[in-house]
């Protein structure tokens, strides 16, 4: 009788993780992990731009392209300045056409923008103006599911 209840229990207990299985691998097909990853990159900080712009493309490059994530730099304070037409690096206006032509969406802080007297025409292709600011357009793109990076 023993071995008879073992047998049952080893069936039950083979079924059951079956089934477990089958579901896991069921929700990992329509998991969220395998959507478009979204990110917002924030930056401020001078010093930080290159690197920054680095980790963009290096971002990109780990998931596999363009077509696997959804960046959002958003720019404010004394890191605008940098982008700026006529202050531009060659270097970085590189980086920075190569990233747009990726996909990579840049949003100039509106109010840096006013502090700063510059309008979209003076910033480098790419940019669009956040008209609620720039730590507003993170937190609502925060809202929105994307992840927060600050390098």
């Amino acid at each position: 009788m023993t071995i008879k209840r073992r047998a049952m229990f080893a069936h039950a207990l083979t079924a059951s993780l079956g089934a477990l299985f089958a579901a896991r691998t069921a929700t990992a097909a329509t998991s969220p992990a395998l959507e478009k990853q979204k990110v917002v990159y924030h930056l401020a900080d001078t010093e930080k731009v290159m690197f920054v712009l680095g980790n963009i493309r290096n971002h990109i490059d780990g998931m596999g392209g363009p077509q696997a994530v959804d960046i959002v730099l958003v720019v404010h304070g004394p890191a605008l300045t940098l982008f700026h037409k006529r202050k531009a690096d060659p270097r970085m206006s590189a980086q920075v056409s190569h990233i747009s032509g990726e996909g990579v969406h840049m949003a100039a802080c509106g109010n840096t923008m006013a502090a700063q007297k510059v309008e979209i025409a003076d910033l480098l292709p790419g940019f669009v103006r956040a008209d609620e600011g720039g730590v507003v357009r993170i937190a609502r793109l925060q809202t929105e599911g994307y992840v927060y990076i600050r390098p």
